[in-house]
């Protein structure tokens, strides 16, 4: 018989938290196993003047609590030190071919495999992130999961959104669906939701309802999962006390161990559905270009960056009339529809979208340009959405938060990186815009616009941001190329 060494008690508190009990010295030793560093705290203010340390620990020493999704690594943590470990083990539901087939039997659409396996993880284990590329159909799962949620006679389903165009892009896809009851869609001052089965909600509006309001439903869905770390999201999952399925999507996480773990802690483990390159390859999205145009510039520019902070040389780029210049001789010699993804409103949007528009204006050809950013109405987002999937050859000139999540354009064949970005995130859903296929499509092209102003031996901040670029592209196997290109005089 192999030797214990400790002993550790679990408790369920609720369906948020278990409670621990163990000798001090394994509490100390819990703390440090689940004890992380936030990536660049050496930059955030509180650490810089010693108020915080910069570790996030997510076992509670004063309280002896930890997230209930991180049961597994609790387990981890017992085997691998030969710790017994009694108490709570997580409840699961066995899931059947029969019950599956209860659920999708009056869905008009045939559930590809991997969405099949995802939904039957998700209705198995109750608590768990499903990720899984943008355009996978992560909809339809959700769709499913959701009748899964009233075949057992668990309660009304509420899914938690970011934006109120998601709010209505949701609702409507439950409506393609199949679904004939009442959705309500919580935003903007409505109250009408007592009586519907489904509840479409934002994160703002969930913020603002009684902390109670969340355990009025038998299944909560968090979709774009991977935001939730934000400490007001953090508390809305906190809140969910009595819930016993909770579900969270994403097309994506980051790399870093801490936002994995947060996450898992309040979700569950996560599940990696499929991958884009997978689905590409069996041409269930549009096979991807990348095209990375590196633009070089004179010595003099060069020497002249090379002084600037990081904030003074994105600035000093956004604003660069020749790069502006050259971004709308690229958009316009593109064709098909076109995406153009911005950062900053005012000193690169609206700049951007007033050469392409004054541009297109000359044009015989009606060219249609649409400008998008987080003052557009949902529903006039949605227009602009319609209105493009009807044309051929349309510009739409979008910031990137609001049609880098969400938005789905299945007539979409090029997508423009016209802001230099790192984000591995807001990069891949970026990129997931495109990879619908649509009448007449099964390939778009993505258009990555870096700078090189090196100088000397010092390379300058942004290159360093392609180069981070290049990796996610080779991490996730797609095809891509780079050239270079001296950046031509702007001719008006």
């Amino acid at each position: 018989m192999a030797k214990i060494y400790g002993r550790l008690v679990v408790d369920k508190l609720d369906e948020v938290y278990l409670s621990v009990s163990t000798e001090d010295s394994i509490r100390k030793e819990l703390s440090e196993f689940f004890k992380f560093k936030v990536p660049g705290a050496e930059f955030i203010p509180a650490v810089r003047k010693r108020f915080w340390d910069g570790y996030i620990r997510l076992f509670h020493l004063n309280k002896n609590q930890i997230y209930m999704g991180l049961y597994p690594y609790l387990k981890e943590f017992c085997e691998d030190r030969e710790y017994e470990l009694d108490g709570w083990e997580p409840e699961t539901d066995i899931f059947t071919i029969e019950r599956y087939e209860e659920i999708v039997q009056d869905i008009p659409l045939e559930l590809r495999d991997y969405q099949k396996e995802a939904v039957a993880y998700a209705a198995h284990n109750r608590k768990c992130i499903l990720v899984s590329p943008t355009a996978s159909g992560k909809s339809l799962m959700i769709y499913s999961l959701i009748r899964y949620n009233f075949l057992k006679k668990n309660g009304k389903a509420l899914i938690i959104v970011p934006t109120t165009s998601l709010v209505e892009q949701m609702a409507k896809d439950f409506d393609d669906y199949g679904f004939n009851g009442h959705v309500a869609k919580l935003y903007g001052g409505n109250k009408n939701y007592e009586n519907a089965p489904i509840v479409i909600t934002t994160w703002q509006t969930m913020s603002r309802m009684p902390k109670t309001f969340g355990n009025e439903f038998g299944m909560v869905v968090g979709d774009e999962a991977h935001l939730f770390q934000a400490k007001s999201l953090t508390k809305i999952m906190e809140s969910l006390t009595d819930v016993k399925y909770k579900i969270g999507t994403t097309g994506t996480l980051q790399d870093t161990q801490t936002h994995k773990l947060q996450l898992e802690g309040m979700f569950g483990p996560a599940y990696f559905v499929t991958t884009s390159k997978d689905l590409m390859d069996e041409g269930t999205l549009a096979n991807l270009d990348i095209k990375c145009l590196v633009l070089s510039y004179d010595e003099k520019e060069r020497k002249l960056v090379s002084k600037m902070t990081y904030q003074e040389e994105i600035d000093w780029i956004v604003r660069n009339e020749k790069r502006n210049g050259f971004i709308r001789n690229l958009v316009n010699g593109l064709k098909g529809n076109s995406l153009v993804l911005f950062q900053y409103v005012e000193k690169h949007g609206r700049p951007l979208y007033s050469l392409l528009s004054e541009l297109m204006a000359k044009d015989t050809t009606d060219r249609k340009c649409f400008f998008v950013f987080g003052g557009t109405d949902a529903l006039d987002r949605e227009k602009v959405r319609e209105i493009v999937e009807k044309e051929k050859d349309a510009v739409i000139v979008a910031s990137f938060g609001t049609f880098s999540t969400g938005i789905n354009i299945k007539r979409l064949h090029n997508i423009v990186f016209a802001s230099p970005s790192k984000s591995r995130i807001r990069n891949l859903q970026s990129i997931g815009r495109g990879l619908r296929i649509g009448e007449g499509k099964d390939n778009v092209v993505l258009y990555d616009i870096a700078d090189d102003l090196s100088w000397k031996k010092n390379t300058n901040y942004t290159l360093n941001h392609f180069s981070e670029r290049i990796n996610i592209y080779s991490k996730e196997n797609f095809n891509y190329e780079i050239h270079s290109v001296r950046i031509p005089k702007c001719h008006t």
